[in-house]
């Protein structure tokens, strides 16, 4: 899409485990590592359909270990516990990106009626 913001600039926080981005239309966002890993859009996560989604649990403590340019239009992240099979588009990372909160939110209410406590932060 031609509309769609690109970052200007893509910082990783290892020590706080975020993903800091700055769009062209000046959205910024700190996206943390356990929300990038759990909202993969690889099919191991996302299924070919919503309902082959498969819920992520055991992420707390996630990092990113190495972030590569895939052409002009997304990166390829490779996650601590060997996950890098995502391509993260610029507008996926967009909607990340605008959509944080209510997507944290459906994350940890799936967690919940699955009956699953978050571990502690280390």
């Amino acid at each position: 899409m031609a509309n769609t913001p690109t970052p200007k600039e893509i910082k990783l926080h290892q020590k706080s485990k975020l993903l800091e981005i700055i769009f062209d239309d000046d959205t910024e966002c700190k996206l943390s590592c356990e929300m990038l890993r759990v909202y993969s859009p690889s099919a191991e996560v996302q299924g070919h359909s919503p309902d082959q989604a498969v819920l992520q649990i055991g992420k707390e403590n996630v990092n990113i270990i190495e972030i590569s340019p895939v052409g002009n239009y997304a990166i390829k992240i490779k996650f601590s516990d060997g996950h890098d099979t995502g391509l993260f588009s610029w507008s996926y990372l967009h909607h990340l990106a605008k959509n944080y909160e209510q997507l944290w939110l459906e994350y940890i209410g799936k967690l919940d009626a699955q009956g699953i406590q978050r571990e502690k932060l280390e």
